[in-house]
């Protein structure tokens, strides 16, 4: 009777899980897209200002709605933000105190320039081997680690 029980809990279990597996799939962002944006409790401009972000800050989704959309923030904040105030280029922000742009995605190659920690820069798309690759405002095209940034899908 115990096998019974055990195969009908491990037979549920399996169920389960391949019923959520379809819903697994890359994270979605939206970067700020005004100069800045308040992030709201609820998903109304009547609820409780929670913050205020600026321009180019990537934001995680996690619910999307026609107006709103409730978002995650690099610190794991929840929060709402009207859907006006985002863009889908997306952006990444450092997490490292300083973060080395490379010329080309290897160790020890030439360093184009450094960026801050809590700096957003544009992300290009994930390059493999734990790089990504970006853009900064003036145009400039490198190579960073990802584990160094919030925000990749």
């Amino acid at each position: 009777m115990t096998d019974i029980k055990f195969s009908v809990a491990l037979t549920v279990l399996l169920g389960n899980m391949l019923m959520v597996a379809p819903a697994a799939h890359a994270l979605d962002y939206v970067s700020v897209s005004d100069a800045t944006a308040i992030l709201y409790d609820a998903n109304s401009s009547k609820s409780k200002k929670l913050y205020v972000v600026s321009r180019y800050t990537p934001l995680e989704v996690v619910v999307n709605l026609q107006n709103w959309i409730k978002v995650r923030d690099s610190s794991g904040t929840l929060a709402w933000i009207e859907r006006r105030a985002v863009s889908e280029k997306h952006y990444v922000v450092v997490t490292a105190a300083l973060a080395s742009v490379l010329k080309v995605p290897e160790p020890g190659a030439p360093v184009l320039y450094q960026v801050s920690k809590n700096v957003a820069i544009e992300s290009l798309g994930i390059n493999g081997g734990g790089w990504i690759k970006v853009r900064d405002q003036d145009g400039t095209i490198g190579y960073m680690k990802s584990i160094e940034v919030w925000g990749i899908e």
